[in-house]
């Protein structure tokens, strides 16, 4: 997997106020931890940080976070957060890794045909989950995960167990787990109006109280 780099300025203030400041300079707040190194605090140009994750490796890329008068540190970025209305990255970290030791990553899975239940039974895919966690080496990490559904008929479900096996990668997520499966739409019964119905029971008391007046009449003969 190709390396990417960020230079990364030291910040000397915390809290939300110098945060705010950055933001507004376009530079992003994150730390930088890991086993061997101390937790720096540090702030990322936006662009750069974009440029870099919008690769396809996405969160997965390896970036070396080179640190303004520190030495540079192969890390992934992880627990991104983003501002709940406008989506922008607001802060993130980026955790040391060595190239020798297996981590945990998130990959994204991409359905590929038409699932035989779609063509000839006139079904639909539900997607379950878009993606999967997986342990690997940090360069055996794939980009995507690629699965075939073309075989999945009405009520069949792809589950992790069915992914394809990938050198050096053990699926975290449990086997059991379903992704995707195929389903009847669901046949929807006409609403009757109100209005209709109203008239309905009107009728019914209507007929119902005639009938008791027969009795009654009845009775009296």
């Amino acid at each position: 997997m190709q390396q990417e780099t960020l230079r990364a300025l030291k910040r000397t203030e915390s809290g939300s106020r110098p945060a705010r400041r950055l933001r507004r300079e376009g530079q992003i707040p994150a730390v930088v931890y890991g086993a061997g190194i101390d937790t720096q605090e540090i702030a990322i140009e936006r662009r750069s940080l974009l440029s870099v994750l919008h690769t396809k490796a996405g969160l997965n890329a390896l970036i070396n976070v080179e640190v303004e008068g520190g030495d540079e540190v192969l890390a992934v970025a992880r627990e991104v957060q983003r501002d709940p209305v406008r989506g922008d990255i607001t802060h993130l970290d980026f955790i040391k890794v060595s190239l020798d030791i297996a981590i945990d990553a998130e990959v994204g899975l991409e359905f590929s045909g038409t699932p035989r239940g779609v063509k000839e039974e006139g079904g639909f895919v539900e997607t379950i989950e878009n993606s999967v966690m997986i342990s690997a080496l940090p360069t055996a990490i794939p980009t995507s995960i690629e699965v075939d559904i073309s075989e999945l008929g009405i009520g069949d479900s792809l589950k992790v167990a069915d992914l394809p096996e990938l050198d050096g990668v053990t699926y975290v997520t449990e086997l059991d787990r379903p992704l995707v499966t195929v389903l009847l739409p669901s046949v929807v019964e006409e609403e009757v109006p109100e209005d209709l119905l109203e008239g309905e029971e009107g009728e019914e008391a209507e007929e119902g109280e005639a009938a008791a007046e027969g009795e009654d009449e009845s009775d009296e003969g």
